[in-house]
């Protein structure tokens, strides 16, 4: 298949893409326009959980497309009604509104403490994030964000977004004041390297919290549905969290994602929340099949043992080429670089021959790894083996 330079120069600019057209998937593995095949560790962002095409939502969405696509959110549907009974069955949540991307999942969930703020702290609407976090692309969430340079791109920027850093307690305690409404994380920052909220950390915001009468929410976009470990990334830590949010792995690939909270929190009247594409059946049939895969007896238990195979490995590497370790919680992971090469390496793997493989440097000194929580041992076992000969030859 010939690349086609008309279709790219009518696409909008928006990021720096390789020649190359993906024209289908399965499993862990691409195959581009002309045939070569990739491992993919990305994954689309951590957001094909099962890997490409799984059979299970495939099927899914076969089947709810040739009953219903989407009667509007004005009515009730049965995929979505069955998706948010297993969202709050398996969580410590009782209510669910279903959005299209983590972003708007983030951006309900800001509205949401701000209308519980209105009602319940005399108009409170500060909501503190933490810096280097990542929580989306509209304005409210660029600004809940703590990516440097992002509080200039489209200024000015939304108010009320004051920046803590990770696990300081006292940094977060600074911040209170009597308009603070919330405290908002992710439990692993991603986008920053993958760097996680200790358990202890995250049990001192909770009663930090509790201790000013404020809301936590954790954004669990990217860790949320299994990437950690466990279904649910809070897990971890014990706690009680009064706000979620997911996307990326809910929907195995198709635009979907949740805003969950509890009961006391549950504060929007008729006309506060809504969306055109909200809830409909085709992507909450696919979010049914993938909670179902995720929840079958051993799937989690296979998804440590790959993480502890991935972890051991990324060591082993980092300690032959003299790199800085590995972190991350299940099978979000990071490689820690010696030196500022991640970029190289995610090149020559792409373009490596016969077979290519998909990385991420979210940072110039750091690898990060999202491959599919069904990944076999013996594609892990390849990835190391090829990432070996990749630092071998960019570091030649």
């Amino acid at each position: 298949m010939k690349f086609d330079r008309s279709g790219v120069n009518a696409l909008m600019e928006i990021t720096s893409r390789p020649e190359l057209v993906f024209v289908r998937g399965q499993g862990s593995w691409l195959e581009d326009h002309n045939g070569k095949r990739y491992l993919d560790f990305i994954q689309g962002w951590a957001v094909n959980c099962l890997g490409h095409c799984p059979p299970d939502v495939v099927e899914a969405i076969n089947e709810q497309s040739t009953l219903l696509i989407n009667p509007s959110p004005a009515f009730y549907n049965v995929p979505s009604m069955e998706l948010a009974k297993r969202l709050t069955g398996a969580s410590c949540f009782d209510r669910v509104f279903f959005a299209n991307s983590g972003a708007e999942a983030n951006e309900g969930a800001i509205k949401l403490a701000r209308k519980w703020g209105r009602l319940n702290r005399k108009g409170a609407f500060k909501i503190i994030t933490f810096d280097h976090s990542f929580h989306g692309r509209t304005l409210a969430t660029m600004s809940a964000s703590g990516k440097p340079g992002w509080d200039k791109i489209f200024a000015p920027q939304v108010d009320g977004f004051p920046k803590a850093h990770l696990n300081d307690l006292e940094s977060v305690r600074a911040l209170i004041d009597d308009q603070t409404v919330a405290i908002m994380l992710e439990p692993v920052q991603g986008e920053a390297g993958v760097i996680p909220a200790s358990p202890e950390f995250m049990q001192a915001l909770r009663a930090l919290a509790d201790q000013h009468g404020l809301l936590l929410i954790v954004d669990e976009v990217q860790t949320g549905m299994g990437r950690t470990g466990k279904l649910f990334a809070y897990e971890h830590s014990g706690i009680t969290p009064d706000i979620m949010t997911l996307g990326k792995g809910i929907g195995a690939g198709v635009p979907l994602a949740a805003l969950c909270a509890r009961e006391s929190v549950s504060c929007f009247d008729h006309g506060d929340q809504g969306g055109t594409y909200n809830g409909n059946p085709l992507m909450t049939a696919a979010g049914v099949a993938v909670f179902d895969a995720l929840t079958a007896d051993g799937f989690m238990e296979s998804v440590n043992v790959r993480s502890t195979q991935l972890s051991e490995g990324l060591l082993a590497l980092s300690a032959k080429w003299g790199m800085k370790g590995e972190r991350g919680q299940g099978l979000l992971r990071a490689l820690i670089l010696d030196r500022d090469d991640g970029a190289a390496i995610v090149e020559t793997a792409r373009d490596w021959a016969p077979e290519g493989m998909l990385l991420n440097a979210p940072r110039p000194n750091l690898l990060r790894f999202m491959p599919a929580l069904n990944v076999t041992a013996e594609e892990v076992e390849l990835m190391l083996e090829r990432l070996d000969e990749v630092i071998s030859q960019v570091r030649r």
